[in-house]
């Protein structure tokens, strides 16, 4: 139990998947400018990624392995993450269309965020089961949330702050990026 505790908080914060590992940079940069829409981007991406670790966990246990077809994880794991965005957009349409429409095309763009896609892949490599597979989509996943609502906070505090006029816009973003990306780098010592 405690090496699936430590997966979750390594992938979480150690080696958050926006700040340290740069995966996911398109919804992190572009849904980051409100609070609520960074949530609801944030929630999506929980239940994508965890899910979509749990169903390819399973795929590739049960029938890759199995069948010795390792070499079509990519695709298959593809196939499985367009889906269940597809669900997600669905649900969501019908119950937060404010939130469905204030995502956007950052919402369909779940299904090439590389971050979902890298986790899935990631366990695989990791040689880890079905439910540390899990531990660490949803610790990744969180993570995610958490890196972009703290941007999206930022960003809404910043907006009106008087600051070089060459700065405004995504400069100031990037840099906030990369100041962030600093402060979760001391949770290395964490573990």
């Amino acid at each position: 139990m405690k090496e699936v505790l430590i997966i979750g908080i390594t992938a979480a914060l150690v080696n958050n998947v926006v700040l340290s590992q740069f995966l996911g940079l398109c919804p992190f940069l572009g849904v980051s400018k409100k609070v609520k829409t960074a949530g609801g981007m944030g929630a999506a991406v929980i239940f994508v990624i965890t899910l979509s670790s749990l169903l390819t966990g399973l795929i590739y246990k049960f029938i890759l392995v199995p069948t010795d077809m390792t070499y079509l994880n990519t695709i298959v794991f593809i196939l499985v993450i367009a889906a269940l965005v597809q669900f997600v957009e669905m649900v969501l349409k019908k119950i937060s269309p404010s939130l469905y429409e204030a995502l956007g095309v950052y919402l369909p763009l779940i299904t090439t965020n590389c971050a979902v896609l890298g986790v899935a892949l990631l366990n695989v490599q990791n040689s880890y089961g079905i439910l540390e597979g899990v531990v660490n989509g949803l610790g990744t996943s969180v993570g995610f949330t958490v890196a972009i609502v703290i941007m999206a906070g930022i960003r809404e505090k910043t907006e009106y702050n008087d600051y070089s006029p060459a700065l405004k816009g995504m400069p100031m973003v990037l840099i906030t990026a990369g100041l962030m990306a600093i402060a979760f780098s001391g949770f290395s010592g964490l573990l």
